[in-house]
């Protein structure tokens, strides 16, 4: 048999697999699993209005949420941070950057048993507050921590 054809059937099965799966209702199209996001949120222009629109307003202050960010980040377009929270039964954690255009800048959803742990790089416009927000047990945590974001990277 030669390579052409066993390529040509290979791709074929495929993408009978996959035609299958949808049909099935297994795997939903990228517009179907976007749908889900929360626009209100994430296009909001204020903190409290994407916190509140989230679903975190009101949100009590805890030492269990534990962000790791650098004190002064020279470069804004890329700023690492980690959140972890003790906090039990945690089912959702969000990010926000106070003095960005838009504040959210990201959402996490965790199922039951699964670390409440995220790492990540978030974009910063200027030094700000970088908030995070948790749901644990029916209530709203926040914890917060300020980054300098440096211009031109001159790390002062």
């Amino acid at each position: 048999m030669d390579q052409l054809r066993r390529t040509f059937l290979k791709s074929a099965g495929i993408a009978g697999s996959v035609v299958v799966a949808i049909g099935a209702g297994l795997l939903k199209s990228g517009e179907a699993l976007a749908a889900a996001w929360n626009s209100n949120a994430f296009t909001a222009k204020s903190i409290a209005d994407a916190m509140s629109a989230a679903g975190f307003a009101g949100a009590t202050e805890s030492k269990d949420i534990v962000i790791k960010a650098p004190e002064i980040a020279e470069n804004g377009a890329v700023v690492p941070v980690e959140v972890t929270s003790s906090i039990p039964g945690t089912t959702s954690m969000a990010m926000f950057v106070e003095k960005n255009p838009t504040p959210m800048v990201g959402s996490f959803e965790f199922m039951a048993g699964a670390e409440p742990y995220v790492s990540t790089r978030i974009k910063m416009g200027q030094t700000s507050l970088v908030r995070v927000a948790v749901k644990a047990g029916g209530k709203t945590y926040m914890a917060s921590k300020e980054v300098k974001v440096t211009i031109g990277g001159c790390g002062g």
